[in-house]
């Protein structure tokens, strides 16, 4: 890919209305940082073990589980090197006890950086993430149920438990960015540089 920077969509397997970020990163980027991109645009707080499915072969930051067992470490591998093309699709799973199974695409490939953000940065999404432990799949549908309507039996219980109102259909893009920004800043090192 000629280290220009790649567009992606990813969204939420099976849930509907889709819950969907498109964004752009180096090409360059290795799968741990990749990783921390997905957690900030979709919102998840990095709490659980994650995973990429790329071409069949599984790619992970924890190898001693075994959760992870045949998997490479994540941080060895740069996005480029392992996806080819235009129209390249792999997953990352987040949380194997929820398991969150997002699908991504590569849209666009050699862009230029953005006079504004850079080589890193979000175009667009919609949907709020959901809660961390709500249940995967069944949970948050029961969740959204539960929180939307005020007499539904579990709509105290889970107002207070989630601490905020929870608007389905919120995505911000300025915060998305902002936090972004921040990774950009305070990143730790990891096992390969940024650039090569």
């Amino acid at each position: 890919m000629n280290n220009k920077n790649i567009q992606l969509y990813i969204e939420l397997d099976g849930i509907t209305p889709k819950i969907w970020r498109r964004f752009v990163v180096p090409s360059i980027i290795t799968l741990d940082r990749l990783h921390d991109v997905i957690q900030i645009v979709m919102g998840w707080t990095d709490s659980h073990m994650h995973e990429f499915m790329i071409k069949g072969n599984r790619y992970t930051d924890l190898l001693e589980s075994e959760e992870t067992e045949k998997c490479q470490e994540e941080g060895l591998f740069r996005l480029e090197s392992l996806i080819d093309k235009h129209g390249a699709d792999f997953t990352y799973t987040y949380d194997f006890g929820d398991e969150w199974v997002h699908k991504l695409k590569i849209e666009k490939t050699n862009l230029a950086d953005d006079e504004e953000w850079g080589n890193l940065f979000c175009i667009e999404g919609w949907g709020s993430c959901p809660p961390e432990d709500v249940g995967g799949i069944p949970g948050f549908e029961e969740f959204c149920e539960a929180i939307s309507d005020k007499k539904h039996p579990e709509h105290e219980t889970l107002t207070a438990w989630y601490g905020e109102d929870f608007l389905r259909d919120f995505f911000s893009n300025d915060e998305a960015n902002l936090g972004l920004l921040f990774f950009l800043r305070w990143s730790k090192d990891r096992i390969l540089p940024w650039q090569e």
